[in-house]
């Protein structure tokens, strides 16, 4: 089974050598591509300075789901047996290529395959919320081919502004492309010898305070960019994915309303001002 890597990458100058690095220290001479999406920094220039193994997209407008979709179903003419995709800000674990390619070829009822987070202070947390979710992380994940190659037959597409790529391609992968009522778990696989470490966030910077406070009204339009999908998967399935969700906003803002606990009800607001002024 061949194998593809993709690495999508947002203004991650400081942090982008570090991942493609670890992806060269794996063993194979598997094609390179890193993906990035609307950067205002030197992310490109770094990835290029690797040579002609790394193939770089420097694509002008931004969005991590709008960028898959160009480079999955736009730029590649043919799947590879196994398409693992990775955060610029990712370091891969040794051994996690082969461990995710693995455990789709042992497993060839299951269409994904998941690498586990290795550091930080929740990170067993996640660990088994994953294995008992059978989740999917953003960091570092497996998709096989030929599952690749019938989204692209059915026009299957993630919608262009979707926050959190994983998790709808999580949900499409356990529902095998169709409706919610199809959903099995297995279909995803955790694999406990892939992982990633990610540069722990230091609370003395403002520059983290920053990226945190924007990351969690992110989190925020998610979660309820996950509940209009929900709806879509439960009622049409995966074939009635729009290409964007913002037109849909408006016929759900009346029912949206932030969540109570004090974590989140400030970035709630906040997302939801921001889809208002989207849906205008």
């Amino acid at each position: 089974m061949s194998v593809l890597v993709a690495i999508l990458a947002y203004n991650e100058e400081a942090r982008i050598g570090g991942c493609i690095a670890s992806v060269l220290a794996e063993p194979g001479d598997f094609p390179i591509h890193v993906v990035v999406n609307g950067t205002a920094d030197r992310t490109a220039a770094i990835a290029r300075s690797f040579g002609p193994r790394i193939v770089v997209h420097d694509y002008a407008l931004g969005g991590k789901s709008r960028s898959w979709n160009r480079f999955v179903f736009d730029e590649l003419s043919e799947f590879s047996g196994t398409h693992i995709f990775a955060d610029g800000d990712a370091v891969i674990a040794p051994g996690s290529i082969a461990a995710l390619r693995a455990a789709l070829v042992q497993n060839p009822l299951a269409n994904a395959a998941s690498g586990i987070p290795l550091n930080g202070r929740r990170a067993q947390f996640y660990q088994s919320q994953m294995h008992a979710d059978h989740g999917l992380f953003g960091d570092l994940y497996a998709v096989r081919g030929s599952f690749l190659a019938r989204m692209k037959a059915a026009n299957i597409r993630l919608p262009d502004d979707l926050i959190g790529d994983d998790g709808l391609i999580g949900s499409l992968a356990k529902t095998d492309l169709k409706p919610e009522t199809q959903w099995q778990d297995d279909r995803v696989i955790v694999c406990a010898d892939a992982g990633f470490y990610c540069e722990p966030a230091s609370i003395t910077r403002l520059s983290t305070w920053k990226m945190q406070y924007a990351r969690q009204i992110n989190y925020s339009v998610r979660h309820f960019q996950n509940r209009i999908i929900t709806d879509i998967m439960r009622a049409q399935g995966p074939s009635a994915l729009p290409a964007k969700l913002a037109p849909f906003y408006a016929g759900y803002l009346r029912t949206f309303a932030p969540r109570r606990a004090l974590s989140q009800y400030w970035f709630d607001r906040r997302a939801l001002q921001r889809m208002q002024a989207a849906a205008q």
